[in-house]
């Protein structure tokens, strides 16, 4: 006799829990409370979360003042929309112990990590019985790159293991459970092209192609690379993926035959309508929010507006001269570098909390490292990867920021270095020209180069960062170091100078 399970999987909320578009202040069509209402309410359904739910939105900023209360906040909106399991992401550590601590005891969800050890409230494995007496093996992983980006206190008594290893673990402890199927939420994506099987990325960061070629999990639901994948079958699992922020979820179909094969049907699903204990809880938090990001806090000389990705970045772009005005001041070192986001709002000439927190989406804090010449152009050089030209010999994106992922973030703005690049030159050997102060910087010119914790860790192609001299670390996260600078000057004059040069 054929038996059914339905799991409703979604990953990286990042804060978007109501159908709120922050940076319009209006409603959109997206967001957890559209996503729940849809989710089938019977005993053979499962509803799962990737994790990375704590940060990421104007929502999430404002309840991280005081993250504990604001990550109870977060608990009680995920229980309202049905959660049976989650697992965590690396962004849920990013507003400390005590908060993530606070999520998981406030949360109706049970949380399951096979490679996070230290918190209570965590366990390896779960086994669930539904109603139709189907016996579900439940485990969870994280990207274990949460040690390379989070900062060292806010991992105190928390040990993130390695985790493909910690997820063959947990598969042979849920099949001595005799279970009838094996389930992965993995917050991590894929490794290697899932058409043609080529290695995109071999640093260790995602692994879910591997996990489906060397294990045999029935099922494997992925997140963190934010990516909409349906109906994946790998190696005899069955796999997908969930987008981002509450745009879509998944839906997959599981049937176990009698004889224990197990078949499934995924596919992507839109949000519906607002689920209305979910929306009446939020209504009232999103008011005040709004009043809170819609204080003004300073005028700028000019507008700062968003552009083409490949025009900004050959061109210059004023909002990351901005941004690396603003870590100049905070830091005093000599250079800065800064990226954008995938999607860039940008300012108008008055500008609000609600502003800055969503043109600079990261919560990245400043470090800031000893480089010379020989650091500089390799990280230089990363960046001139950026650029390819077309046919026609115009320039467009390169491939290495747009697969396995689109990671225009990784793409470095530098602010007070003169740089030449030649784009008709070989990747490794574009970069012509390098000036400090009007003249070529000599090869053992000691600097100090700002930047964010992220890309001081050498994570998005930046090696050589990881072994440079920390000379300050600044916990303070950036897009507070941004309200406070406008709010200090009220009135703010732009660095409008093109730091890049771009030969093609």
């Amino acid at each position: 006799m054929n038996r059914n399970l339905t799991i409703c999987f979604t990953s990286d909320i990042h804060g978007y829990f109501s159908d709120m578009d922050y940076a319009l202040g209006t409603p959109g069509a997206a967001g957890l409370s559209r996503c729940a209402s849809t989710f089938p309410d019977d005993g053979n359904t499962l509803v799962l979360d990737g994790g990375d739910t704590l940060q990421g939105s104007p929502f999430a900023y404002w309840l991280s003042r005081d993250p504990v209360e604001g990550a109870k906040v977060s608990a009680q909106a995920m229980s309202l929309a049905g959660y049976d399991f989650v697992t965590l992401g690396n962004h849920d550590f990013n507003y400390g112990r005590e908060a993530l601590e606070s999520y998981l005891s406030h949360l109706d969800a049970r949380c399951v990590s096979a490679n996070v050890e230290g918190l209570p409230g965590v366990d390896r494995t779960a086994v669930v019985k539904l109603q139709n007496g189907l016996r579900v093996g439940i485990t969870g992983v994280t990207t274990h790159f949460v040690n390379l980006w989070e900062k060292p206190e806010n991992l105190e008594g928390i040990t993130v293991h390695e985790a493909f290893p910690a997820a063959a673990a947990a598969l042979e402890e849920l099949k001595q459970a005799n279970v009838d199927v094996t389930v992965c939420i993995y917050h991590g994506g894929f490794e290697n092209d899932l058409m043609t099987g080529e290695l995109l990325s071999d640093t260790g960061e995602n692994q879910a192609y591997q996990i489906c070629r060397e294990l045999d999990f029935d099922i494997l639901l992925t997140g963190h690379q934010h990516q909409a994948k349906a109906d994946l079958q790998l190696f005899g699992t069955h796999a997908c993926q969930s987008p981002d922020r509450g745009k879509q979820y998944v839906r997959m179909d599981v049937t176990v035959s009698g004889e224990g094969e197990v078949t499934t049907h995924s596919q992507l699903v839109n949000p519906g309508e607002a689920e209305e204990s979910l929306a009446a809880f939020l209504a009232p938090l999103d008011a005040q929010n709004a009043v809170f990001l819609d204080q003004p806090l300073g005028e700028l000389d000019t507008p700062l507006l968003s552009g083409d990705h490949i025009e900004m970045a050959a061109n210059g772009s004023a909002i990351a001269n901005f941004f690396n005005q603003v870590q100049l001041e905070a830091s005093g070192a000599d250079l800065s570098v800064t990226s954008l986001a995938n999607v860039v709002k940008g300012f108008n000439r008055q500008v609000t909390i609600r502003d800055v927190v969503a043109t600079y989406v990261f919560p990245n804090t400043l470090k800031t490292l000893q480089v010379d010449r020989r650091i500089l152009k390799a990280a230089l050089e990363r960046s001139a990867e950026y650029f390819d030209l077309d046919e026609a010999g115009q320039l467009r994106v390169g491939q290495s920021f747009l697969m396995p992922i689109v990671q225009h973030y990784n793409y470095d703005y530098l602010s007070g270095l003169e740089v030449t690049m030649d784009i008709r030159r070989p990747i490794g050997d574009r970069v012509t020209s390098m000036l400090y102060e009007g003249k070529e910087l000599e090869e053992n010119r000691l600097l100090t180069l700002c930047m964010n914790n992220y890309r001081a860790t050498g994570t998005g192609g930046y090696p050589l960062y990881a072994q440079c001299k920390l000379v300050k670390d600044q916990p303070t996260e950036i897009s507070q170091m941004i309200i406070e600078y406008i709010d200090h000057h009220k009135y703010v004059v732009v660095d409008k100078r093109k730091w890049l040069h771009i030969v093609y």
